[in-house]
């Protein structure tokens, strides 16, 4: 029979690269303890109706993205292409607003979106992400920011930070207008996909990264000069909190998202290391999307940042825990390797017993193949190996030996 092979576009994620995933998503919910997040485990599966109202309906994500199916009830649903959209719902749906206070939430998990695989992308990947629900103060702006940067560096990733405003609903709206007319004198200029974003999208157009685009666009009306006082008041305020953090970044004019939802801040993590497509992290405010999604008006803001992006920057994982391997040195003593393998378990250390029959030799290179630390090898007389040092003990029990070997971990 012939071979069934994965889906195009996704992935297995097995031996170091897992150990990558798993030190990447640690040291992220490490941090969000830190800042007191909860966590909030989210579906997989949400009605389409979700994204197109949350994200946009002429946004590429619900065009040409999105995985949407008819379920067996005759349901339209699709896979989730981002995280946020289904924290609102869930906000709204739980009635988290009536707990009174503001919420902090964080989620982990795979999103799924039809796009050209490459390095670093795939059409499911994984995300990490935190939103913040009723808090107005920039100086949660800030924090966020703050949040996102302490995970980069305790994950040792080189960036900068670009911010950018981009106002009110009312200011976006004039610019926005303002930008169609322009972007239709430049209409020969843009890529197939921009010609079309005028009318439906056309902030997403500053967005492309298509060289013909980025030429098109460098003269374009800059968004910073539609924006009310109180926008830029509070833009304002952002930067002189993130001044007080010793956080550096760089004001961008032409920073928009992709998604139709974000107000005021937006803000991303760039690097040069990984091509074109050099953001790690990004996110911004939405203020308006929970009450656009039928729930009170509260104020939000969030960021999610791509896992398998991540890994590519992760240059090194720390070295795991002590690696105790267990062999038996002939068959008549499995029993008592099990025993022993169970007893160093229970301490809390651990152990691999070598399951595979052969010489000793043999399980030897297996043994270090695997990373193993100590050796136990359980016979009459029990032994241990330090694999570093190459020094061997010998013990009268198994018991002694464990005794010693705990307190050299």
């Amino acid at each position: 029979m012939s071979q069934i092979k994965k889906v195009r576009g996704f992935q297995d994620i097995y031996g170091e690269d897992a150990k990558k995933y798993r030190f990447v998503v640690d040291t992220a919910r490490d941090i969000f303890e830190k800042y007191n997040f909860e966590e909030i485990i989210l579906p997989y599966v949400e009605d389409v109706s979700l994204f197109i109202r949350s994200v946009g309906e002429e946004t590429d994500i619900v065009q040409k993205e999105m995985y949407v199916f008819e379920d067996r009830g005759g349901r339209k649903v699709a896979l989730r292409p981002e995280g946020t959209a289904s924290a609102v719902r869930a906000y709204i749906e739980e009635k988290l607003y009536a707990k009174g206070g503001y919420h902090k939430l964080f989620y982990e998990g795979a999103m799924f979106r039809y796009e050209r695989p490459q390095a670093g992308r795939y059409r499911q990947f994984h995300q990490i992400g935190a939103e913040i629900f009723g808090v107005s103060s920039p100086v949660a702006d800030a924090e966020l920011i703050k949040m996102v940067k302490d995970i980069l560096d305790q994950l040792g990733i080189d960036v900068r930070l670009e911010i950018n405003t981009l106002g009110d609903f009312e200011s976006r709206k004039k610019y926005i207008e303002v930008l169609k007319e322009y972007l239709k004198k430049k209409e020969s200029l843009l890529c197939e996909d921009c010609k079309k974003r005028i009318e439906r999208n056309p902030l997403r157009v500053l967005d492309c990264k298509v060289e013909s685009c980025k030429e098109a666009t460098k003269d374009a009306p800059v968004l910073i000069d539609f924006i009310s006082e109180e926008s830029l008041q509070r833009f304002e305020k952002l930067k002189e909190y993130l001044n007080a953090l010793k956080i550096n970044y760089t004001v961008n004019p032409r920073l928009v998202r992709g998604l139709d939802y974000y107000t005021d801040t937006v803000f991303e993590f760039i690097t040069d290391k990984i091509g074109a497509q050099g953001t790690v992290a990004a996110g911004g405010r939405y203020d308006t999307l929970v009450k656009q999604l039928g729930g009170p008006d509260t104020p939000a803001l969030g960021f999610a940042v791509g896992i398998e992006r991540l890994m590519l920057l992760v240059e090194k994982v720390p070295a795991e825990k002590n690696l105790v391997v267990v062999i038996p040195v002939v068959s008549e003593f499995n029993i008592e390797g099990l025993k022993a393998t169970e007893k160093l378990r229970g301490k809390g250390i651990k152990t691999e017993l070598i399951l595979k029959e052969g010489s000793l030799k043999a399980r030897m290179k297996l043994a270090n193949k695997i990373g193993a630390r100590y050796v136990v090898f359980v016979s009459e007389k029990p032994e241990l190996k330090d694999m570093e040092s190459g020094e061997q003990e010998i013990f009268h029990n198994i018991d002694d030996l464990i005794d010693v070997l705990v307190e050299k971990i």
